[in-house]
């Protein structure tokens, strides 16, 4: 990682809200999702908060590196229908070594939608390949 990565450090990402996005579309092959109502499904609310972290972070990586989620802490206080526009903004708060921690709101253009804690670890990702690969039977 690069001398520049540091506390301190903010990012917007926003994102417009498309039907795929919904929870009846977060495992389609699951019946209880499908009955579900077309709001932005936690999980993808999830990856949009990874998302942001992850733009934050690009810059001040070397070639090979990349970040990897080691956990979430995300409440999801309100529902937001296809078609809003989500701003997520994120606050790089800790830089201990290679682990990275940050806070996270995202608003709706109308509600908090949610917020939280997030915590990446900065991997080689040719490395991390490469232990993948011994996992597999």
């Amino acid at each position: 990682m690069k001398d520049s990565l540091r506390a301190g450090l903010t990012h917007t990402l926003t994102y417009l809200v498309p039907e795929s996005k919904t929870v009846p579309f977060l495992f389609p092959e699951a019946p209880a999702f499908a009955s579900m109502p077309k709001v932005l499904a936690t999980g993808f609310m999830v990856g949009l908060f990874e998302w942001a972290c992850i733009e934050l972070v690009a810059p001040h990586l070397e070639d090979d590196e990349g970040t990897l989620g080691i956990h979430v802490d995300f409440s999801h206080t309100a529902a937001t229908p296809p078609g809003l526009t989500v701003t997520i903004n994120t606050l790089c708060t800790k830089v201990n070594g290679r682990k990275l921690e940050f806070e996270i709101s995202g608003h709706d253009g109308v509600d908090e939608i949610g917020r939280g804690l997030h915590r990446r670890a900065i991997v080689r990702f040719s490395q991390f390949q490469e232990r993948i690969l011994g996992k597999r039977p």
